[in-house]
């Protein structure tokens, strides 16, 4: 019994480690990539929002927008660029081939899966951030 007790233990203490590096990923990839315009706390307030000429939209009220429900795959695709909105088509940048550029030496498949951990390290950290 003592037994399985210490192996659930470190496996709860290993999830939970996991967990919070992938938020701290999310949270750097958040800053690096987004805050400029969304701000750091995802309000839509960032430094250069007020040089945009569309209002940056709050990020902290996805999941309201939508009955309560993160909207993870739009908000994926809209990081990466296969889904605009209008304020979202032109002047927010395609993460998606920025970050592949930034990754030529990977190789064919190497590139593609480092940015989609990019992207969804970001959106499951605009999920954390969700009011």
């Amino acid at each position: 019994m003592t037994s399985i007790f210490k192996s659930v233990s470190v496996t709860i203490t290993c999830l939970l480690a996991g967990a919070v590096q992938a938020d701290e990923l999310g949270k750097a990839e958040y800053m690096s990539a987004c805050a400029s315009c969304h701000g750091e706390s995802a309000a839509g307030d960032g430094p250069l929002a007020e040089l945009m000429t569309v209002p940056v939209p709050s990020l902290t009220g996805l999941s309201a927008a939508n009955d309560g429900a993160y909207p993870m795959l739009n908000v994926i695709h809209t990081i990466d660029g296969r889904q605009g909105t209008r304020g979202h088509g032109y002047p927010m940048p395609v993460w998606g081939s920025r970050f592949k550029a930034e990754l030529e030496n990977t190789g064919p498949y190497g590139a593609e899966i480092l940015v989609r951990g990019r992207i969804l390290s970001i959106a499951y950290y605009l999920e954390t951030l969700q009011e």
